[in-house]
């Protein structure tokens, strides 16, 4: 759902590359981001989900294939997050330049968030628990964790090396790939016996959703403290909850591209450590392999966070995405309106 944007700029360059599931009706007029288009998006994106659960599918031989299928399709999504990473300009040179403001950023709210979200899975240890796959050990979840990174650098490798590979249209095939996952994660909540209400009504994925948006505020205070950021500035930088195509164009238009690319590392930071921490935080501590992935859930990492808990754990990363998502524009732009 990513096409190129036709604003100006490095920085636009470095988000139009990655992003995986973010389209240009997001901008409405002088390319600032509309919250109705978005909303359109997130619903948008939704849609395959939905389809697929209007899908009844009985056939043991086929359930089996679709949990085969949706296996590849998480490799592939992330092979080709890697190819775009490929196509960033002065990657490596940005990245030691910004450094500090987007690595205390990304520690700072990253601690709170799972302070936080741990506090929330004590909570509900004796009500809720993620039984659908059996426990591995605690290497081959690490094993898991590691082989999902490597894909990505592996990605990046082949862009890097490969002129035919950066040259392919890696947002358009994000997307197909994005949208067939989520059409096949529909048909198996369908023949797994959930009801749209399970899907829709979630009431553990709207509180991981608040756990989030509250301890990433509070992580972003006392990023504040420690960086040259006012409080609202911080709080901006924050609320994009891993959106980090949301949060640099954002950003960049109201404190220009160097605090524009700084929001885009602290997200897409946050994204890659969500893809390392999801299989080993998922058996025991749900909320916060869910949580950590803010508004990625409900698109990029929920291929992951299906992998690792489940069929039953969708319904709660959707609501909590989808809930992230669709504050995460309207906070940003409320903080970067507020006078510093």
């Amino acid at each position: 759902m990513n096409i190129q944007s036709p604003h100006h700029g490095s920085m636009t360059n470095w988000v139009a590359s990655v992003a995986l599931a973010r389209q240009d009706r997001h901008t409405c007029h002088h390319r600032t981001p509309c919250p109705l288009a978005m909303l359109f998006d997130a619903l948008l994106i939704l849609f395959p989900l939905f389809l697929g659960y209007l899908i009844p599918l009985s056939s043991p031989p086929l359930l089996k294939l679709i949990n085969q299928l949706l296996g590849k399709l998480v490799y592939l999504i992330l092979a080709l997050m890697g190819v775009g990473l490929a196509n960033v300009e002065g990657l490596f040179a940005q990245l030691a330049t910004l450094g500090r403001i987007s690595g205390t950023l990304l520690g700072c709210i990253s601690v709170a968030n799972l302070l936080a979200l741990w506090w929330l899975d004590q909570r509900r240890r004796h009500t809720h628990s993620v039984t659908s796959l059996p426990a591995p050990s605690k290497w081959r979840m690490m094993a898991e964790s590691m082989k999902l990174a490597l894909v990505v650098i592996a990605g990046f490798a082949l862009g890097s090396q490969f002129a035919a590979v950066r040259a392919l249209p890696v947002d358009r095939f994000s997307e197909w790939a994005l949208m067939l996952l989520l059409l096949l994660i529909g048909i198996q909540m369908r023949n797994f016996g959930m009801s749209l209400r399970q899907i829709l009504l979630n009431r553990w994925g709207l509180q991981i959703a608040l756990c989030v948006l509250l301890s990433s505020w509070a992580g972003a205070l006392v990023a504040s403290l420690l960086l040259p950021l006012s409080a609202t500035q911080a709080l901006a930088l924050a609320s994009s909850f891993g959106w980090y195509s949301l949060s640099g164009i954002l950003v960049a238009d109201k404190l220009g591209p160097l605090m524009g690319s700084a929001a885009f590392l602290n997200d897409l930071g946050r994204e890659l450590l969500a893809i390392l921490l999801i299989p080993v935080l998922m058996r025991r501590h749900p909320s916060s392999a869910i949580g950590y992935s803010g508004a990625t859930a409900l698109d990029f990492t929920l291929p992951v966070i299906q992998r690792s808990g489940g069929v039953d754990v969708v319904p709660i990363a959707v609501v909590s995405g989808f809930v992230l998502s669709l504050l995460g524009p309207i906070l940003v732009l409320g903080f970067l309106a507020w006078p510093s």
